[in-house]
């Protein structure tokens, strides 16, 4: 879930901050809003479970730097990525979830061409 909202706060202030696209702001902002209210329920027990001190990926490097497209490239890719993990796991644990985790992740894929200003 960390995932997914964090790279979707990446995308929406790039739209917001530095490509002023009022259409892609509210986009990005629309759809971390409705992750939270899919999970907003479970939360508690979402932080709960959190075992930051344990986290294998919590060492590892980082990427070196990247240019615009790059940032946003790999930003909706963590974003579709995490919520295809969200979709699957919510099939199991959550289906009414698992619903609304995939809406999310095929509206990224139409704004990931906007962004990318790739025509359809």
């Amino acid at each position: 879930m960390n995932r997914a909202r964090e790279g979707l706060r990446v995308l929406e202030d790039t739209a917001r901050f530095f490509w002023d696209d009022r259409a892609l702001f509210a986009s990005f902002r629309k759809a971390r809003h409705a992750l939270d209210t899919a999970t907003r329920a479970a939360y508690p027990t979402l932080v709960g479970g959190r075992e930051s001190g344990k986290d294998l990926g919590r060492r590892m490097a980082e990427g070196t730097s990247r240019d615009w497209p790059g940032l946003v490239a790999a930003n909706f890719r963590r974003v579709q990525e995490a919520l295809r993990v969200l979709e699957e796991y919510g099939k199991v644990f959550a289906p009414g979830a698992s619903v609304q985790f995939k809406k999310v992740r095929f509206r990224m894929y139409v704004d990931e061409k906007k962004a990318l200003r790739i025509p359809n």
